[in-house]
């Protein structure tokens, strides 16, 4: 007989190696860190449970954050300076962007505005209150420019979660999934995601895994998460999938 007490077990003690794909680390240019001290903070964070290496991910959300390829790489470059004064911090720093998917989102693709997750992934996301009316067109346009979609945080799409189909029809598509870690606690988005997080998971649907933290208060969440054994099944080959994919 299998008990329903089942221990649990501390999700960070699980992530040493990870290159977290998807976070809000570089300073001052969206919702995550304000200054290079919070960035600091962060990756000092991080390093305590073996997370060095990032590809950090700022919106692009135009008329919010119109971030471009210019301004990520200033702040990234602030970063990388600042690190070079602290050397006992042993961090690998990269930098990409999250794109929203919105009425700007094709002039900057057609532009080469974008900037890729390595050369062959790009990380996407849509608003949280309805999807994207030019999603499909986009997903196209992307694939023209020989890009793979990533999908950031399917679970949190909460018009999904009784339209659970729709991400067996993003998948056909060829829409990659990656999986916010913060998910794996209801206490991050609430119930309905951490529930379509488990369904997700369960049926294979995810393929890479991230953070997206913005600030210590999540990354404090993060490190008080537990999951069971049977959910570590689940991740452990997405962990290495997501190590492998973008070391």
């Amino acid at each position: 007989m299998i008990s329903i007490f089942q221990k649990k077990i501390y999700l960070v003690d699980y992530l040493n190696g990870l290159v977290d794909i998807h976070n809000h680390i570089l300073p001052g240019i969206d919702d995550g860190a304000k200054t290079v001290d919070d960035s600091l903070e962060l990756l000092k964070g991080f390093s305590e449970f073996g997370v060095n290496n990032f590809i950090c991910t700022p919106h692009i959300m135009h008329n919010y954050y119109d971030n471009t390829p210019d301004t990520i790489k200033k702040a990234y470059e602030q970063i990388l300076k600042e690190l070079g004064n602290h050397e006992g911090m042993s961090v690998k720093l990269g930098y990409a962007a999250e794109h929203m998917i919105d009425d700007n989102f094709e002039n900057i693709l057609e532009e080469r505005q974008v900037i890729s997750l390595g050369k062959d992934y790009l990380l996407i996301e849509m608003s949280y209150l309805q999807p994207s009316f030019n999603f499909d067109v986009a997903i196209d346009k992307i694939a023209k420019h020989k890009y793979f979609p990533i999908l950031a945080h399917p679970e949190r799409y909460m018009y999904y979660h009784g339209k659970y189909g729709k991400y067996s029809s993003l998948k056909s598509e060829g829409v990659l999934f990656q999986l916010n870690l913060l998910s794996l606690d209801p206490k991050a988005y609430g119930s309905a995601a951490y529930k379509t997080t488990e369904k997700l998971l369960n049926d294979g649907m995810i393929d890479f895994v991230g953070s997206d933290v913005h600030n210590i208060r999540q990354l404090k969440l993060l490190k008080e998460i537990k999951i069971s054994k049977k959910t570590l099944d689940y991740l452990f080959p997405i962990i290495e999938n997501t190590i492998q994919t973008f070391y």
